[in-house]
């Protein structure tokens, strides 16, 4: 199995959200991020001050699928979040050496599987 987390802009999220939707993933989690890289923080001017922020917020995508369905996931998210622009984001693909549910305690690729045995991931 592998984990899929991507950083990405938020105007990204509901193209790949959709199409991963559409392929049979179903299962992912979302979460609200703050980073930096090559994109520069942007200056803010406040009551009268200067502000640099030199975070810019992003989210963070988290899917686990059997390694197999790995290029596909991947693929979905560069298409929808590639810009060509700075910011775009990152993705990471990491093995994942255990997943179990906690419900029933099943464990293993199992735990991709929905009741009606469609594969999900997360």
């Amino acid at each position: 199995m592998k984990k899929i987390e991507a950083f990405i802009r938020h105007e990204a999220f509901e193209p790949i959200r959709a199409e991963l939707l559409d392929k049979g993933f179903p299962s992912l989690s979302i979460l609200e991020a703050k980073g930096s890289g090559r994109q520069k923080g942007i200056v803010e001017r406040y009551r009268g001050s200067t502000l640099t922020v030199n975070v810019r917020p992003k989210l963070k995508l988290e899917v686990v699928v059997e390694d197999t369905d790995c290029p596909v996931v991947v693929d979905t998210i560069l298409r929808h979040a590639r810009s060509g622009e700075i910011g775009d984001g990152k993705i990471f693909v990491l093995p994942v050496e255990e997943a179990i549910r906690i419900r029933t305690g099943e464990s293993g690729q199992e735990v991709l599987q929905l009741h009606d045995g469609a594969e999900v991931s997360g």
